[in-house]
C-alpha cells in the first residue's frame, strides 16, 4: 500500500482486504443509558459510564482481541465489568473516560469526524492502539479482557476449546492431539 499524505493509495486485493475487516467493526446503537446492537439482539444497561463510553470500549476490545467469529455481544460482556467498577471507584471511572477522550482526540487528529469508532479502517485504529499501548488506560483494558473475554465458555467452540478436562482425566486421554488450530 503506497501512502499519498493522509490518503492511501490502495489496489483491489487491499481494498477488499481493509473493507472486510472495516465491515466487521462495531456499528452500536447508543441512546440514553443504553448501548445496543443495530438488530436488538442484544442490550446492555449503562449507568455509570456514558454510552458512547461503552460502545468504544466494545470497539477498542474488538481491536485488541480480533476475532471475526466472536459476536460484539461478548466483547460487550467482556468489558461490562468497567461499568460495575466504574459505579463503586471514580478513579476506575477517570481512567475508563479519559481514555477515551484520548482515543477520540487522536481519532480526530487521524481525520474522524465522529470519534474513535468512527475511524474505518482497521489499521489506523491499530496505529492509535500502538500509540497507547505503554498507558495505564490501554493496560487496565487489555488486562482485563485476557481474562473477561476468553473465559466465557460460550465462544469456547469457536476456537476448538472443549474446556475443562482435569475432572474428566485430563486432556491426554480425551484426543490431545485432535486440536487442528495449532
Amino acid at each position: 500500500m503506497k501512502t499519498m499524505g493522509k490518503r492511501q493509495k490502495l489496489s483491489r486485493r487491499g481494498f477488499l482486504a481493509a473493507s472486510s475487516g472495516a465491515a466487521v467493526g462495531v456499528a452500536l446503537v447508543t441512546s440514553a443509558g443504553m448501548v445496543s446492537s443495530p438488530s436488538g439482539a442484544w442490550a446492555m444497561e449503562v449507568t455509570a459510564l456514558k454510552p458512547e463510553t461503552m460502545a468504544t470500549l466494545i470497539q477498542f476490545a474488538r481491536d485488541i482481541y480480533p476475532h471475526d467469529q466472536i459476536a460484539d455481544r461478548y466483547y460487550a460482556k467482556a468489558v461490562k465489568g468497567h461499568e460495575e467498577q466504574a459505579a463503586k471507584d471514580e478513579a476506575h471511572k477517570t481512567i475508563i473516560e479519559e481514555g477515551i477522550a484520548e482515543l477520540d482526540r487522536l481519532a480526530a487528529e487521524a481525520g474522524s469526524t465522529d470519534g474513535y469508532r468512527g475511524l474505518g479502517w482497521e489499521a489506523d485504529r491499530t496505529a492509535i492502539l500502538h500509540s497507547i499501548s505503554t498507558t495505564p488506560f490501554f493496560q487496565t483494558i487489555r488486562g482485563n479482557l485476557v481474562v473477561s473475554l476468553y473465559n466465557q465458555k460460550e465462544i469456547w467452540p469457536l476456537f476448538g476449546f472443549e474446556g475443562e478436562s482435569a475432572d474428566k482425566g485430563g486432556y491426554i486421554t480425551r484426543g490431545f492431539d485432535d486440536i487442528d488450530w495449532i
